[in-house]
């Protein structure tokens, strides 16, 4: 290993363009965010060290037998968050990047590319829930962001957003388009007074810290391994990542598993599963490739913790032999959860499908396990537990490894053919993980909020009738709209009362589950008049009513009040009944 001649920004990205830099399959995913990037681009433009970086000088024979992926540009979260396969013609040489890839694709990103994230509570198959964003940088102001704690004023813009208004200025400018200016001059003078802030000292010296920064001053430290053993390469591989605070343990791991698999690509096979399980068939949810490598090794019987030494050529020879049963139990299980109501917003706890995945596995279920009659009843028992698992807190946090592994052990001695309900809970009683629920916890969940965490699975453990595999929404009983100071005085609410009114409207007495198009069709209607519309039937009137502690339903909101206490109190011994014995015992204190 050797330390070799300091590169501009530029050089190393030039290097990148021409593919002469790749990523080997051992490394991990990108998963810097946009404050990382411009900390980093602002670190460079006040000549701050970035670290080294660590390259592998690949021979020709050697990189024959190794896959290779090139660097990110437009990275978009949902529709392109990895990097693509990169061909090495035969009888080339390449450059690995072992440490800094991070960095580099930080920097490629915000000099040639784009960044595309989720928004905050948008949906994920939503058409615009991920704008196109650029690095820009303010000519103008300095940074006023005390928590990143930067000096320039670099953010990640549409370039709708960074466009100037009519008679300003333009500021905003795209920190890639540095790379076109023909020198640190005239150039950046005349660039300035095109954009109107020709006069700006402070606008020129910006620029000029940008041009410097990425086309001047060579930061870019790097040393080249030269050894052709991969398995020396792998060893420094570990050692310089597994000590990075970007670098999560499952990364590394799966850096592994895709260098040891000897006929599938375990890195392609984790993407193409993440992607499958989060959003085919209609489905809406966030696995993360941590699900998913856990999972593998509980289904193929490894010690399920995130140790280098789990990850051996023996045991990652078991998940890539079992992979095909791997994929497909998780699939199901996906599709169950679906079946049970749940999707990205409500499923509070993505490690519950790791034992249903291990449970269908063990019991061979095929496709037809799903909708068929013979297995409703445990369907039905599997989905309680699930939800019961949700709404208790703590069951899926600490002590993760331990709960899975003690359900892995109540599974496999299963010999019932049904889902072990109470030998499950049992064991996780015994690791201080019971599904039992005392006064003070009933009494909390009777405070959840609309949208809350736990609010759905609370609401379809209240109410298990419901065919939650058609869309369901959580809906106020009398409807928030009518919920204003204004609109209460003008109800006749008195002016003391309104305070509380407000304060209940969003809390779990006056909340259900309904149907998506009953919703709509609901609107802002009282519940007594709209229930009237939506039923009819006297007899159907009256089962719905039962069915959901509607009990003595005023017409007007003046009877909201002694409606909420009543529909608590059954709402409170309802979950005593069906959330454990603890609870109830509890009541009878």
């Amino acid at each position: 290993m050797s330390f070799q001649t300091p590169r501009s920004v530029e050089e190393m990205l030039t290097a990148i363009h021409r593919r002469e830099y790749l990523m080997p399959a051992i490394q991990r995913e990108f998963v810097w965010g946009p404050d990382q990037i411009t900390k980093l681009v602002d670190s460079l433009m006040r000549g701050y060290p970035v670290g080294s970086f660590l390259l592998w000088d690949v021979k020709p024979e050697t990189a024959q037998s190794y896959t290779f992926y090139e660097f990110l540009t437009n990275y978009h979260e949902r529709d392109n968050p990895y990097a693509d396969k990169a061909t090495v013609p035969h009888g080339s040489p390449t450059t690995a990047v072992l440490d800094g890839q991070q960095r580099l694709t930080s920097l490629n990103i915000a000099l040639y590319g784009s960044f595309a994230e989720k928004k905050k509570y948008a949906w994920w198959n939503s058409a615009d829930a991920f704008p196109v964003k650029r690095l820009y940088l303010n000519l103008v102001d300095d940074s006023e962001d005390e928590e990143l704690g930067t000096k320039y004023d670099l953010r990640f813009l549409t370039d709708r957003d960074a466009a100037a208004a009519d008679g300003e200025p333009h500021k905003w400018f795209r920190v890639g388009a540095v790379l076109d200016l023909a020198n640190a001059g005239p150039a950046i003078m005349k660039e300035l007074e095109h954009r109107g802030i020709g006069g700006s000292g402070d606008a020129f010296q910006r620029l000029y810290d940008l041009y410097e920064a990425v086309r001047v001053l060579k930061p870019m430290n790097y040393f080249l391994v030269t050894d052709q053993d991969a398995d020396k390469v792998l060893e420094i591989f570990v050692r310089v990542n597994s000590g990075g605070t970007t670098l999560s343990y499952s990364d590394l791991l799966l850096s592994m598993a895709t260098n040891q698999w000897k006929e599938l690509d375990a890195r392609e096979e984790v993407r193409s599963l993440v992607s499958e399980i989060n959003s085919n068939a209609g489905r809406q949810f966030s696995f993360s490739k941590d699900v998913v490598l856990k999972t593998a090794l509980t289904i193929t019987d490894v010690d399920v913790r995130f140790k280098v030494s789990n990850f051996t050529q023996t045991n990652m020879a078991k998940v890539e032999e079992q992979w095909p049963q791997i994929e497909g139990a998780l699939l199901r299980a996906a599709t169950l959860l679906q079946q049970f109501g749940y999707n990205e917003r409500n499923l509070t706890a993505n490690s519950v499908i790791v034992p249903i995945a291990h449970y269908l596995h063990l019991r061979g279920a095929g496709d037809s396990y799903l909708d068929s009659t013979a297995d409703a009843a445990d369907r039905l028992a599997l989905q309680r537990w699930v939800t019961r698992s949700l709404v208790k807190r703590g069951i899926w946090g600490s002590g993760l490894d331990t709960l899975l592994t003690r359900i892995r052990d109540v599974l496999r001695a299963n010999t019932t053919g049904v889902f072990p309900v109470l030998a499950v809970e049992d064991a996780m009683a015994a690791v201080g993980k019971g599904l039992s629920f005392d006064n003070a916890e009933i009494d909390e969940l009777l405070n959840l909020k609309y949208a809350g965490q736990r609010t759905f699975s609370v609401l379809s453990v209240l109410y298990p009738g419901l065919d939650l595999s058609k869309k369901f929404h959580e809906d106020h009983v009398f409807p928030k709209s009518r919920f204003t100071k204004k609109k209460l005085t003008e109800a006749g609410i008195p002016h003391d009362k309104i305070d509380d009114y407000l304060a209940a409207v969003n809390l779990l007495p006056n909340l259900q589950l309904l149907a998506g198009t009953a919703n709509i069709e609901k609107q802002d209607a009282l519940p007594a008049t709209w229930i009237e519309t939506a039923f009819p039937n006297e007899a159907k009137r009256a089962s719905y009513l039962a069915e959901n502690d509607f009990d003595s339903l005023p017409l007007d909101l003046d009877g909201f009040s002694e409606f909420f206490e009543q529909r608590k109190l059954r709402i409170r011994n309802r979950l005593i009944k069906v959330l454990g014995d603890s609870a109830a015992q509890g009541s009878n204190d």
